[in-house]
């Protein structure tokens, strides 16, 4: 089933740079083909362009100049997360598509005064968009496209051979019906599976169908809390780096050393209500950040 996805074209024409005013121009190198640029030089070159992009007023042709350049550059840290996916069995245009909307909110977020990797503030931007697809758009299940096609040829076989007087065909009786590797045969019976779905509260059943030995829910396994957690510690990092020293000195010692609010005073020379004024409005900067890229 194809996934309809909204397509962003974020290319700059030379046209456009010519119709972009000579304001626009004076401070930043001209890139002819900024897809095409080095990962390195993007990033040297981004620094500049974000720079002038912060002096511009949003909405005239100078920052869409700017902006645009900025995206086309830096599409490769898109292509990079996405490769990450290729064995989701979806088109990976489409993951690039939709990478691309994630690249293009970190753009309009970045602040450039931090002095932060964009690279680094830009990743997990991308990672939540892609994520974001999968979870709302994919099945469960996701068949690759030739497996999909080997089941079709699958129950043709089935149909012909059970036709021959063979109601159980062999992996063999396949394979050599279709003139396929027994590995493929197997592969395709296998996917098969993915087609159909049973209920979790179906019993299982063993000595043909004469014992019920418990449930299949009985054999799911649960997910581990801390996998969840070492993705948010990876995504918090770069947020953790736009902070500055006294703030991530505070949140050091009360989720680190695990000090409390009154012993953080005593360290800094702070009011007890003052730490809590500061903690408080760090976590929730830092919950909005985080909620914001998933």
């Amino acid at each position: 089933m194809a996934t309809a996805v909204t397509r962003t074209d974020t290319s700059v024409t030379r046209s456009e740079r010519e119709a972009a005013p000579e304001s626009a121009r004076p401070s930043l190198p001209l890139v002819d083909e900024a897809q095409r640029v080095a990962p390195p030089d993007a990033r040297r070159l981004s620094k500049l362009y974000f720079e002038r992009l912060a002096a511009l007023e949003e909405g005239t042709a100078e920052y869409q100049y700017a902006r645009n350049t900025l995206i086309e550059m830096n599409l490769s840290l898109v292509r990079y997360v996405a490769r990450r996916f290729r064995s989701r069995g979806q088109e990976m245009e489409d993951v690039v598509q939709v990478g691309t909307i994630g690249l293009i909110k970190a753009i309009d977020r970045f602040d450039v005064t931090r002095e932060n990797e964009f690279t680094t503030f830009s990743i997990p931007y991308i990672t939540g968009e892609i994520k974001r697809f999968f979870r709302d758009t994919t099945w469960s299940v996701h068949v690759p496209r030739r497996l999909q096609e080997l089941r079709v040829d699958l129950a043709r076989a089935r149909e012909e051979l059970e036709g021959r007087g063979i109601p159980e065909p062999s992996v063999a009786d396949y394979a050599a019906l279709l003139e396929l590797e027994e590995d493929e045969v197997i592969e395709g019976l296998v996917a098969c599976n993915g087609y159909d779905a049973t209920s979790i509260d179906r019993p299982i059943e063993a000595g043909g169908g004469q014992q019920r030995t418990g449930l299949i829910a009985d054999l799911i396994g649960n997910e581990d809390p801390a996998l969840a957690l070492a993705e948010n510690l990876q995504a918090l990092k770069p947020h953790l780096a736009q902070l500055d020293e006294r703030e991530r000195t505070l949140l050091e010692l009360r989720f680190g050393a695990e000090m409390t609010q009154s012993e953080i005073g005593e360290e800094l020379g702070l009011s007890q209500m003052h730490v809590s004024r500061l903690l408080t409005r760090i976590c929730t900067h830092l919950r909005e950040e985080m909620l914001a890229t998933d």
